[in-house]
């Protein structure tokens, strides 16, 4: 069941929410249409996450509008993908947006709470997939999670990945980055005893297909679970382990 739902319901139960206040948060008009969008107010209350904004595409100012529907409908904190710096700097002049430049990614409000199962370890082939990486990041630290970076680990020095094993080994679920030819996801799945994401990057010489490559070397991963997302979704592995890492225990 939904968090906040069944917060809601508890603190009718407890006498801390009136029948009314309980009915008129769940009667909000599922989503509101600005003409260039339909934002939609009940995601959080469906999935436990808000809507997430896709920057690629908008302009600033349709980044600003989306911002300011969820704002007048009580949501709090929202997370922007994909933005240029040249959009953020007109977002933050309408909204108090924080922007990491590094992957893209904008903040409105604040970081949940971090909880879970455990933490959740990133870890990359190579400098180079650091800005999927930090997309991934700020995803998992934005739906709140506690997150350890593990940057430059591949395996052309698989002693960088080694000497990590203990923080590996602890980790509830493990994001696996990486372009070339993919292979740091089956060597992290072969070590850890918690769900792998995979994701392919777009980094590599000409035969590396612009990621497919990678794609296909992690679809065909010899280790067992490991699951694989789109090349350079960042955000979809993050979004995916934060979701494994607050699995409720199901009676």
């Amino acid at each position: 069941m939904d968090g906040e739902i069944r917060d809601i319901l508890l603190g009718v139960q407890q006498g801390t929410v009136s029948v009314d206040q309980a009915l008129l948060h769940l009667k909000q008009k599922p989503f509101e249409d600005l003409g260039y969008a339909k934002v939609d107010l009940h995601r959080k209350l469906r999935q436990g996450a808000g809507e997430v904004i896709y920057g690629a595409g908008k302009t600033a100012q349709q980044i600003a509008g989306i911002l300011a529907g969820f704002r007048e409908n009580g949501q709090k904190n929202m997370l922007i993908t994909r933005m240029d710096a040249e959009k953020a700097a007109f977002v933050k002049e309408k909204l108090p947006i924080t922007y990491y430049e590094d992957c893209g990614i904008g903040i409105l409000g604040e970081n949940a709470r971090p909880w879970g199962m455990g933490k959740i370890v990133i870890a990359t082939g190579g400098t180079s997939d650091q800005r999927v990486a930090e997309e991934a990041a700020r995803t998992a630290e934005f739906l709140g999670n506690e997150v350890v970076r593990l940057y430059d680990v591949g395996v052309s020095g698989i002693h960088r990945l080694l000497s990590n094993s203990e923080v590996l080994m602890d980790a509830a679920v493990v994001i696996a980055i990486a372009g070339m030819e993919g292979a740091l996801a089956s060597v992290v799945g072969g070590l850890c005893d918690c769900p792998v994401i995979a994701v392919p990057t777009s980094v590599g010489y000409g035969a590396a297909f612009g990621g497919v490559a990678a794609l296909l070397s992690m679809l065909n991963s010899c280790a067992s679970g490991v699951s694989v997302v789109n090349i350079d979704n960042g955000f979809g592995a993050g979004y995916l382990a934060s979701m494994m890492n607050h699995m409720e225990k199901r009676q």
